[in-house]
């Protein structure tokens, strides 16, 4: 089950895989639970949303755990396009099972480490541009024009048409 954890302080989210999801089951749509489970010592949440593996949006105001389709205006699942469309979408009850692939989290009482220290900041990758296939490709071949006797660079010439990398 993927936790999507918000903080609402530093109006930032964390991401946080777990393979137990069993202190999760059981609970609904706007419960507080403890994320101990899930690593982070101390913390209190409150269950926001969710959905299951195709997608389908959980639901605060439907009971249960099955998917039901409802006939709705507004909220999770449905944007209306215009003032007073309704329409029947299949949605997901309030209740977190097994099935639940993504739960929505946010921080109601936080711990005595931050989040941060939880989840270390990631290195950007380099902004440098990169190079299509393309560019590559004419580059190769320059390469081997200039370090090989024409014989290879014909042959090298030839497999890049057939579509083998050199």
């Amino acid at each position: 089950m993927q936790l999507v954890i918000s903080d609402p302080k530093s109006a930032k989210a964390y991401s946080k895989v777990i393979e137990d999801s069993k202190a999760f089951n059981g609970k609904k749509v706007g419960d507080s639970v403890s994320l101990s489970a899930a690593g982070l010592e101390g913390y209190e949440a409150k269950i926001t949303g969710g959905s299951d593996k195709t997608g389908t949006p959980m639901r605060f105001d439907i009971p249960g755990i099955g998917r039901k389709q409802v006939y709705i205006t507004t909220g999770p699942g449905f944007v209306p396009e215009r003032k007073g469309q309704r329409r029947r979408v299949f949605v997901r009850g309030n209740l977190v099972a097994e099935d639940i692939h993504q739960l929505n989290l946010k921080i109601t009482k936080p711990g005595p480490k931050s989040l941060e220290e939880y989840f270390p900041k990631e290195e950007k990758k380099s902004t440098e541009p990169q190079k299509s296939v393309k560019e590559e490709m004419v580059e190769k071949s320059l390469n081997a024009v200039n370090t090989t006797s024409a014989e290879e660079a014909a042959k090298v010439a030839a497999e890049m048409k057939k579509g083998k990398k050199h």
